[in-house]
């Protein structure tokens, strides 16, 4: 069984920063790519930022120059730094991670339960 599990949301004043972490745990033979994701309030999930097993990234346009994503291969940990916090950045935060759980095995895709993100002064 795998879990991704976000952490680091949180109430923040404009102009500040985060970071926020995904962690994969569980039965993870490798990890393919991972996204991080926003939702606002009645709004579909739309892509912010995407990293793959090779370090390839990229980045909304609506985000490029504020949110940096990384990887750490070893933890299975996926971060997104975002700078220059927006009130229009509060939305809450989802990691997606597309692995294998085995050499030979298919991809499947995992969210996590995602993170709240608040700008407010």
């Amino acid at each position: 069984q795998v879990q991704l599990v976000e952490s680091g949301g949180g109430l923040v004043q404009p102009g500040g920063s985060l970071r926020l972490s995904c962690a994969a745990s569980g039965n993870i033979f490798s990890i393919v790519t991972t996204d991080w994701y926003r939702q606002y309030p009645g709004k579909q999930r739309e892509l912010v930022a995407s990293i793959t097993s090779d370090g390839s990234r990229n980045y909304a346009d609506s985000v490029k120059g504020r949110f940096t994503i990384s990887g750490d291969n070893a933890k299975n940990t996926v971060y997104l730094q975002i700078h220059s916090l927006k009130p229009e950045d509060t939305a809450v935060y989802y990691c997606n991670s597309n692995l294998k759980t085995r050499v030979d095995g298919p991809t499947y895709s995992y969210w996590g339960r995602g993170t709240q993100v608040t700008v407010s002064s």
